[in-house]
């Protein structure tokens, strides 16, 4: 009886959550459709604010649907008080598909929309070229280290490419976001990192120290957390409402002065300056999970 329960929970969720996309990401595109004729930077930065407001309202709709499927069981603990007329940047480990969800509602009305940066071998998902499109969230296309090893340009390469797209967060206040790991957590990840973290993957900077370069009016990082209650991490688990319980702890930090106005490509003092910055918060954010878990 419990397992039919569950399957009519996560179909009714995956429905309407579908729902809300298709008309959010309908009503953005048919915004932003003059965007196409009408050039003019003053405009574009018109429809970039409409866009995010379109964005915020969809995801209180995705925030609603939740409250309504699986209930007010998203725990937010030391919650801070944050300007939506600024810029930030954002980081969180990344544990499962949902939690792109539930960082979405939890920064829902807190601070400005979040913008993702999007691997470049996504495009092809309708909502995914759709957020590209309307809500400027960049497609990005980084090498791996062992690329940049072989053919060193490369590095100026993806430097470029994301000063590029990091233009378009200048447009309108927004929260430029990214899974500081690189990819989701896997005991088997975990095991070939040499376990250097108990609950975490080492963090990958160059992403962030770059947008950072992009844009040095940044001033504040924001780390969110996040614990589940269950183990299950699949999108039919987050659907059903097993991955419900959730705690999403809030921090934010100062941005050293010195990291700012710098260019990650060519400078490798400042790379070195960045990723020690990060790390030392990513020790204080390990034991922060390991006291945060249910």
């Amino acid at each position: 009886m419990e397992s039919v329960k569950l399957t009519v929970i996560g179909i009714l969720t995956f429905f309407l959550i579908l729902i809300e996309l298709i008309i959010g990401f309908g009503t953005l595109t048919l915004i932003n459709i003059p965007r196409i004729i009408i050039p003019f930077k003053f405009f574009k930065i018109f429809l970039a604010k409409v866009s995010n407001q379109i964005g915020d309202i969809t995801v209180y709709g995705l925030k609603l649907i939740m409250l309504l499927m699986h209930g007010n069981t998203i725990q937010v603990i030391n919650e801070q008080k944050f300007d939506s007329n600024t810029w930030y940047m954002a980081m969180s480990n990344h544990q499962s598909w949902a939690d792109i969800f539930v960082l979405l509602v939890t920064a829902n009305h807190r601070i400005p929309l979040l913008k993702f940066f999007m691997k470049k071998e996504l495009w092809w998902i309708p909502f995914v070229f759709l957020a590209n499109q309307t809500l400027n969230m960049p497609f990005v296309n980084r090498h791996s280290k062992e690329a940049i090893k072989k053919n060193p340009s490369l590095r100026h390469k993806d430097y470029k490419n994301t000063l590029k797209s990091c233009k378009r967060f200048l447009r309108t206040p927004s929260t430029i976001f990214s899974y500081a790991e690189g990819t989701r957590f896997t005991d088997e990840k975990h095991a070939l990192q040499g376990k250097k973290y108990k609950n975490l993957l080492s963090p990958k900077v160059g992403g962030m120290a770059t947008a950072l370069s992009a844009m040095p009016n940044i001033d504040t990082l924001i780390d969110f957390s996040l614990v589940y209650k269950s183990n299950k991490r699949g999108a039919w688990s987050f659907l059903t409402g097993e991955m419900k319980d959730v705690k999403v702890f809030i921090k934010s930090y100062a941005v050293p002065t010195h990291l700012k106005h710098r260019n990650y490509s060519e400078d490798e003092k400042y790379r070195d300056e960045f990723k020690t910055w990060i790390e030392e918060i990513w020790i204080e954010k390990d034991q922060k999970i390991s006291e945060l878990k249910f």
